[in-house]
């Protein structure tokens, strides 16, 4: 895996982290559109500002359980680090970003240039600002 050197570090290594993987399984498809899991999770509610998570960010699993997330730039990063996977590999085995609990599976994220442009904007304000964001308080 190309990104195994962040996963589980510096990125992926949270419980919103096991939640997108969790979500991600649950869509049982092997494409997803970032747009659908923005909308499913409630991240288009914030308007690509990640600053602070406006809107309480969950979704419920096929198996009934609520699961939320806390911080809206936390899963951004996971994302934005399943994106980089999705692009040089051309999918991500979602047993190697949670061994434990998540079957063997490739899934691809796609996305459009739009997106692709506004999640390096939040990036790389997260980068340039990380003390405006609400997951600055986990420091």
């Amino acid at each position: 895996m190309y990104i195994k050197k962040y996963w589980g570090n510096f990125i992926g290594g949270s419980d919103d982290s096991l939640n997108l993987v969790a979500f991600l399984e649950d869509q049982k498809k092997e494409e997803i559109p970032l747009s659908e899991i923005f909308a499913k999770i409630g991240l288009d509610k914030q308007n690509w500002d990640f600053r602070q998570t406006v809107e309480y960010l969950e979704f419920t699993h096929s198996d009934g359980v609520e699961m939320d997330f806390h911080f809206a730039i936390g899963v951004v990063t996971d994302l934005a680090a399943i994106l980089l996977e999705c692009s040089v590999s051309g999918s991500v085995n979602l047993q190697d970003l949670d061994e434990y609990n998540t079957p063997t599976r490739r899934i691809r994220i796609t996305v459009t240039p739009e997106e692709h442009d506004a999640m390096n904007k939040a990036l790389a304000d997260f980068a340039q600002n990380p003390l405006e964001y609400d997951l600055s308080e986990m420091m």
